[in-house]
């Protein structure tokens, strides 16, 4: 099923999100998952679209009665707590589209991401002075906007590098993305060389992308598949001016075989680092 960005609080949405697919794998209607647990459809409805908080003992008692074993239990709950945690990007709020928010609300609290980038360094690799030059091309950012925009860019990519829990990103970038003209030649040389830095860094894997590769079965523009708790999933492309977010088995499915012909058809994170070391 795909959606356009939800309107409720991320968390919120995700926890709704695996609510609606535990009850499906068990085969109930709402109104039969409400008959064996006790707790009225309208609720039930309202925790699945993320309009309610789920608490502890309402997630305990849906996922208990879909047959889902404890380990899956407590991992939902350990999502359902970390709402604040997704709010990290408020203090950008003026600068932040509502579409965008949601993505990077949920990014936060994500433990793995996959993304693919044909145009440009994706966000979380950027150097302050490639982000300015990018986003001063943008049609999107007014000019009085672009240093608060870069400023949340970087806050965000601090993830990458956080204590205790960063964010294990795996990036294919195309090699035209990396030969685009974003800035002057010391800005894109400096983008290069503090890709090979983080190319270094144990959560962070580059491959680079290239036409001599050979053609890869997905031939679409960028895509981000985000992973929690080693469970749940979702797939994040976004649009012009919005953001479509799939999570239904089929759908994934479709990216995951993507994202392995990604990984098969790029050159291998070594081979990649040298690549970038050429283009210097």
């Amino acid at each position: 099923m795909a959606t356009a960005a939800p309107h409720v609080a991320p968390i919120r949405w995700l926890v709704g999100t695996e609510l609606i697919r535990a009850r499906k794998e068990a085969r109930l209607s709402v109104a039969k998952a409400a008959a064996l647990t006790g707790i009225n459809s309208p609720k039930i409805g309202h925790m699945e679209n993320g309009r309610q908080q789920q608490t502890e003992e309402d997630i305990t008692t849906l996922l208990s009665a879909y047959g889902a074993d404890a380990r899956s239990i407590g991992r939902l709950i350990e999502l359902s707590a970390r709402v604040e945690e997704a709010n990290w990007w408020k203090p950008w709020s003026d600068v932040v589209d509502t579409w965008f928010s949601s993505f990077v609300g949920l990014e936060r609290v994500a433990d793995r991401e996959f993304a693919y980038e044909r145009d440009a360094v994706p966000g979380l690799l950027q150097t302050p002075e490639y982000a300015t030059a990018l986003t001063e091309r943008s049609m999107l950012v007014r000019a009085d906007r672009v240093q608060r925009v870069v400023d949340f860019r970087m806050a965000r990519a601090e993830r990458l590098t956080e204590a205790g829990r960063p964010l294990r990103l795996h990036t294919v970038i195309t090699s035209w993305a990396l030969e685009v003209a974003i800035g002057t030649r010391e800005v894109r040389r400096a983008q290069l060389e503090h890709l090979i830095r983080m190319a270094d860094l144990p959560n962070v894997t580059i491959q680079i992308l290239r036409p001599e590769d050979g053609i890869p079965a997905v031939h679409i523009g960028k895509f981000t598949l985000l992973s929690f708790n080693a469970t749940s999933q979702l797939c994040y492309i976004q649009l012009l001016d919005d953001a479509l977010y799939y999570y239904d088995e089929q759908r994934l499915r479709t990216y995951q075989h993507g994202v392995s012909d990604l990984e098969r058809v790029a050159a291998s994170p070594e081979r990649s680092v040298e690549l970038i070391r050429k283009m210097l």
